[in-house]
């Protein structure tokens, strides 16, 4: 069954710049399909979330001025189910029957490569967060922009700090699995350009099924041939998967590095087995960056807390920021026609509480790093890179005799 939740509709009584009747109020609707069902179901409810909590302090805020009017934010979702086939019908259904001119991302690099050729050919402005595939800004899209670092980005931190931590990095072997989706083969890409840069050594480099149930055989051989690093990308049931089954095979590795770490929420869920993990991400509440909405980074995971009562994922974080940009971009646009928000679009040059956010040409964020945390008794610490770190590395991790 098709649901549709229509979010956050506040009236508003002041608009900036002074008092506003509610009559004097306009409404721009986003659109966005989302995972609510299916196998991204937890990372789409986080999607929603963070979309949902910059409309709301966006909207308490006074909205956003457009012109001499100022608007609420309104967003209406569809559930895609997990499927790009479905989300693209949604999309469809969006702009063609709700009248959208303007769309959120949806939840991973294949729905969102999935959207992005409908909303290219309506011409509807798309802010994602959760499309990192490099491979969307190789198509020559114009109305696509994306808030978050791209995938080839992930691991290659991992990789690099493998090296530094050796005197001789091409002595170095490397295990890697990666789901074979858009997504994790790009951070396949990123991360055998530098493996290839330090000359290190490939020894395992398997391909996960998207319907991800089992590990055991890329374990198994990482176990027998003892790399010096281990690399894996398969989203969160990927990462949960990784850690419970290295700990029920007592796989030794020095370094482990996985994507979707916190969202599968590996610390909380499996304790002790997953000390010394590393994990790929986009964003972390200790950063120091800050806004007039949210305020700090630590502040926006304090009120994402408070507000759904449970630890804020980067990818809630990246969906908020996404709407902020529309925001950002309607204002400087001074109107609600789609070309000239996508002009505005393409200018964005701002600094969040998620990191500052400038697009190049292809529609990419080319000035936000990513990062790598480490789970050090229970907490997700940030290592690395050191300029961000919160805390040293811990390495190499002991075997599982000696933990």
């Amino acid at each position: 069954m098709r649901s549709v939740v229509t979010g956050l509709a506040l009236l508003l009584v002041a608009a900036f710049g002074g008092a506003a009747s509610a009559e004097e109020t306009g409404v721009i609707k986003l659109g966005a399909a989302v995972s609510l069902t299916g196998k991204y179901s937890s990372n789409g409810q986080f999607t929603k979330n963070g979309y949902d909590l910059a409309a709301k302090l966006i909207n308490e805020a006074g909205g956003v001025k457009v012109g001499d009017k100022s608007y609420r934010i309104e967003i209406i979702y569809y559930d895609d189910e997990s499927t790009p086939a479905r989300g693209a019908q949604l999309v469809e259904r969006l702009i063609q029957q709700d009248g959208v001119k303007f769309l959120l991302g949806p939840y991973s690099s294949g729905l969102t490569e999935a959207i992005a050729p409908v909303t290219e050919k309506y011409g509807v402005p798309m802010v994602e967060a959760n499309g990192a595939a490099v491979s969307l800004f190789r198509k020559g899209y114009r109305y696509l922009f994306a808030v978050l670092s791209t995938t080839d980005q992930y691991l290659r931190a991992a990789v690099d700090l493998a090296a530094a931590l050796n005197e001789d990095p091409s002595k170095l072997r490397v295990a890697m699995a990666f789901e074979n989706d858009p997504f994790s083969q790009d951070v396949r890409e990123g991360v055998l350009e530098d493996i290839v840069k330090h000359g290190m050594k490939v020894v395992v480099d398997d391909k996960l099924p998207p319907e991800l149930n089992d590990m055991s055989a890329t374990l198994t051989k990482a176990k027998a041939l003892r790399p010096d690093l281990l690399l894996i990308s398969g989203h969160d049931k990927g990462a949960a998967l990784a850690v419970r089954q290295m700990a029920d095979q007592r796989v030794n590795v020095p370094m482990v590095a996985l994507t979707h770490c916190d969202s599968a929420q590996v610390a909380e869920k499996f304790g002790a087995a997953a000390e010394y993990v590393l994990c790929a991400a986009q964003w972390a509440s200790t950063l120091k960056y800050e806004d007039a909405l949210f305020g700090s980074a630590s502040d926006y995971a304090a009120l994402y807390e408070a507000t759904y009562n449970h630890v804020a994922p980067y990818q809630a974080a990246e969906s908020s920021a996404a709407v902020q940009v529309f925001a950002d971009a309607f204002e400087r646009a001074g109107t609600l026609e789609p070309d000239a928000v996508r002009d505005a679009l393409s200018q964005t040059d701002m600094q969040t509480f998620y990191g500052p956010i400038k697009f190049d040409e292809t529609g990419k964020n080319v000035s936000k790093p990513t990062v790598l945390f480490q789970i050090q008794d229970g907490k997700y610490v940030v290592v690395y890179p050191r300029e961000f770190a919160e805390g040293e590395l811990r390495w190499p991790t002991p075997p599982w005799s000696e933990r």
